[in-house]
């Protein structure tokens, strides 16, 4: 099921972000939840290559990461070692692809659920930060893939684990059908990836609906519905704790995003 809860209040917002668990078996508090933070409530989880390719994305996937393959490999030639990292790179630098973003940090889907391109639309709407657990991911895959992370005693899967368990994209969709998918962490390529606490769910063609999915099964899905008049409060609030573009995007192109935004006329 999805869980929704609105955060109207920042005593709400700060029961989200420290909502780790305290494990026994460690004696420490942690989780493996991932976040996505979403500026409009009302967005669907959707992937990029469905909202560009809609009801055509299987034919027309193949075609897009062959030649983003084709025209990328002299700037990046690991990308031929794989699909996966075809996936990777291109999601990335903007290419359409399967994968759907997450964060294991709260704060940066956040940041992602307080940042309109239009400034003026902060307080027109309510955001979203969405939270699955990827313990109950996990659980649902086949079972060649659970012996794949058993072995190597690692829930979160690589690309070089991908590659061994399932060398190519069809392969994964027979695998999967609409049942399941796999959370893949990213080879740490720059520092946007590193500073994004960047985790990507691999979603199989047959699943076209993923909401339906995580409603149908899980039971820690969360969907936080950021109220729009705690927006800027809580946008405030991470520019205060270093949580912004210049960090989420690092380069010139990041510290312009966050200049203009820290500059902002309401």
């Amino acid at each position: 099921m999805i869980n929704t809860v609105k955060i109207s209040d920042m005593s709400s917002l700060f029961s989200m972000i420290s909502e780790q668990d305290f494990r026994s078996d460690l004696g420490r508090y942690r989780n493996l939840f991932v976040y996505r933070g979403q500026p409009n409530s009302e967005f669907k989880l959707v992937t990029s290559l469905m909202r560009n390719c809609k009801n055509m994305r299987k034919m027309l996937e193949p075609c897009i990461l062959r030649n983003f393959t084709k025209y990328a490999a002299l700037e990046e030639p690991s990308i031929e070692r794989s699909v996966w990292r075809q996936m990777i790179f291109g999601q990335h630098h903007g290419l359409p692809t399967r994968l759907l973003d997450w964060s294991y940090s709260p704060l940066i889907a956040l940041h992602f659920s307080t940042s309109e391109f239009d400034m003026n639309q902060m307080s027109q709407h309510d955001s979203a930060v969405w939270r699955i657990d990827i313990h109950e991911i996990h659980d649902l895959l086949p079972e060649k893939y659970k012996k794949e992370s058993e072995r190597l005693s690692n829930t979160v899967f690589s690309v070089d684990m991908m590659q061994d368990v399932c060398a190519s994209l069809e392969m994964y969709d027979s695998d999967m059908g609409d049942r399941s998918m796999v959370i893949i962490e990213p080879p740490s390529v720059d520092r946007r990836i590193v500073n994004q606490y960047s985790f990507f769910s691999v979603i199989p063609s047959d699943m076209n609906d993923i909401e339906g999915f995580l409603d149908k099964n899980t039971k820690n899905t969360y969907k936080y519905i950021i109220d729009k008049e705690l927006r800027w409060q809580i946008r405030d609030m991470l520019d205060h704790q270093n949580i912004s573009e210049r960090i989420v995007y690092p380069g010139l192109d990041g510290l312009s995003r966050w200049l203009g935004r820290h500059y902002f006329v309401k």
